[in-house]
């Protein structure tokens, strides 16, 4: 690839865990910008965090908020370690929506609905809880307050899922993660 990018380009990298100081020593390229999107961004609902060299205009910043905002939402952060973060809590994070939703849709299958029904509610439940707490502002406790009864069916499927340790299993998830997106970084520069 050094031999057909040209100086006056940029250079876009949505590798997991490669390094901008790697991207930019094995092109001899200064002008680099290190993303990381994720899958939404096919239908126009993705987040898609980046960060950029020095040696990036303004006007190349503002070509990469439009391209990255056609995506869904974009963020721009300082620090390049940030990307490895979002790699394990947003780029990764539809593969631990869809096994929740995955599980849910099982549990209602095995209740008795069928798959179609259970896919349903699941999706819509999953979409409109996200839009309202987008909506609201509110913290996620909040709203998960605002619907647990004392006694009710919420509170025995909270107390199940704590009990079971999901809050831990999903932050081991996301550490994990971002342990391995730095792992590949350092096998890329290797």
């Amino acid at each position: 690839l050094r031999e057909v990018v040209q100086p006056d380009q940029l250079v876009i990298s949505i590798v997991a865990g490669a390094r901008v100081e790697t991207i930019a020593d094995t092109l001899q390229h200064r002008a680099i910008v290190r993303a990381m999107p994720n899958t939404p961004a096919q239908i126009g609902e993705g987040m898609t965090v980046w960060t950029a060299t020095p040696e990036v205009s303004e006007a190349q910043q503002a070509q990469i908020h439009a391209v990255f905002g056609a995506l869904g939402r974009e963020m721009h952060v300082e620090e390049e370690r940030m990307i490895d973060m979002a790699t394990a809590l947003s780029a990764t994070g539809p593969t631990y929506t869809f096994l929740v939703m995955e599980a849910l849709i099982d549990a209602g299958v095995h209740m008795g609905f069928s798959r179609h029904v259970a896919e349903e509610l699941v999706l819509q439940t999953m979409l409109g809880s996200v839009l309202f707490a987008r909506e609201s502002r509110k913290h996620p406790a909040e709203l998960r307050n605002m619907v647990t009864s004392p006694g009710g069916t919420s509170a025995e499927a909270i107390y199940q899922m704590e009990k079971g340790g999901l809050r831990t299993v999903l932050s081991k998830a996301v550490w994990a993660a971002y342990q391995r997106a730095t792992a590949l970084g350092r096998k890329v520069k290797e």
